[in-house]
């Protein structure tokens, strides 16, 4: 599923002429790139990616298609699985937001890369905590922060810990704000590091097919009586914003003080001069909120592997990591120590110790539905 981020730019006219039909016909030293992204990523190569690589590497071009979703990436792949089977052409070389597990059988078939041992002079700079295969790389990623108004608290006292965070909390009530979980990935994950709080601060805990109804109530209902604690002291004595941007827009307006916001969206928002360039962004130092990668993959039977890999090593490169911090929003793939001291620096409070994830499948429906009825009881949930 695509997560819009805080302002969606439109590819436009330029995209018109990059962005073919989905069955185009592979043509060496073409990169056939294919993404599941929003439209802002597909616009960032468009502008920032496929210029640089293409005047680095003089012969070699970047075909990039939107292939919808994340089903539209899963189908290709899929095609070529076909075609390793029929020694033909998958017209895929190049998949930027893919997932090395699906389709179920992908890596034995034999069409993905394997990218540690690919021979990538910037591998070893990847964010340890970023990988999860050794056939997809990750190289942009987002995660959930603290946003704050400085002018109203002083980024010395902003909260580092859960703690801390809830002590502040109820000593400025009607300051903090999150939106309610299903609305948006911002308050989602502020809801499931309450999660992680009550249940001893493992992430490893939650799995993706080890929920039970018993399990589901021992853990979350501890995470509802923390939750439930601090709502008197939110904004407007317990009210939820509803979604992502709405959040941001209260922290703009001054309404509060403090939010959780996504990582993108906020350095985009302060980017674009929707608040100011002294917004306070801090992360939790005990656990981080959670976040997670775009993972990359290389298509093994692919026309243009080669270029394919080629294209894979210059994401990692310090002049598109940075890119992706300062342009896109994002946090990069490779490990903070390989940006520039001047950006270190900058986002010094964002830089995480951890980054969690919480699993999606039936988890995700127990927690909005545990939340509402032990939470909000109040709000309406289709309001």
């Amino acid at each position: 599923m695509k997560r819009r981020t805080f302002m969606l730019t439109a590819a436009g006219a330029a995209a018109g002429m990059v962005v073919l039909p989905r069955m185009s016909f592979a043509a060496e030293g073409v990169i056939d790139w294919y993404t599941s992204s929003d439209s802002n990523i597909l616009d960032f190569w468009i502008n920032t990616i496929k210029p640089a690589f293409e005047a680095a590497h003089p012969g070699v071009g970047l075909n990039l298609v939107d292939a919808g979703d994340g089903a539209g990436v899963i189908a290709i792949a899929e095609r070529a699985i076909a075609a390793k089977q029929t020694n033909t052409d998958p017209q895929a070389d190049f998949f930027e937001s893919g997932h090395a597990l699906l389709p179920a059988g992908a890596i034995e078939a034999g069409i993905y890369t394997n990218i540690k041992e690919a021979g990538l002079s910037n591998y070893s700079k990847i964010n340890p905590l970023a990988i999860n295969s050794d056939y997809s790389m990750p190289y942009r990623g987002s995660q959930v922060l603290l946003a704050y108004d400085t002018t109203k608290l002083d980024p010395a006292d902003a909260p580092k810990t859960w703690d801390e965070l809830v002590a502040w909390i109820k000593a400025n009530p009607g300051e903090f704000v999150y939106n309610r979980p299903d609305k948006g990935g911002s308050g989602g994950n502020f809801v499931r590091r309450a999660i992680h709080q009550a249940n001893g601060l493992d992430p490893a805990m939650f799995t993706v097919d080890n929920y039970t109804e018993e399990f589901g109530e021992e853990t979350l209902g501890k995470a509802w009586d923390l939750l439930a604690d601090i709502a008197p002291s939110l904004y407007d004595s317990g009210a939820y914003s509803s979604g992502n941007t709405q959040s941001i827009q209260l922290l703009a307006q001054g309404v509060v003080t403090m939010t959780p916001v996504w990582s993108d969206q906020i350095l985009q928002a302060i980017d674009q001069g929707v608040l100011p360039e002294d917004t306070g962004l801090v992360q939790l130092q005990d656990l981080a909120l959670c976040g997670d990668f775009t993972r990359s993959i290389v298509i093994e039977n692919g026309t243009n592997r080669d270029a394919a890999l080629m294209l894979a090593d210059f994401i990692l490169s310090e002049e598109i990591q940075s890119a992706i911090l300062t342009e896109l929003g994002g946090f990069p793939g490779v490990s903070w120590d390989y940006l520039s001291e001047d950006l270190r620096e900058r986002f010094a409070d964002i830089v995480p110790q951890t980054i969690p994830t919480f699993p999606a499948g039936a988890w995700e429906s127990a927690i909005n539905d545990g939340w509402y009825r032990n939470v909000a009881p109040n709000v309406d949930r289709n309001s």
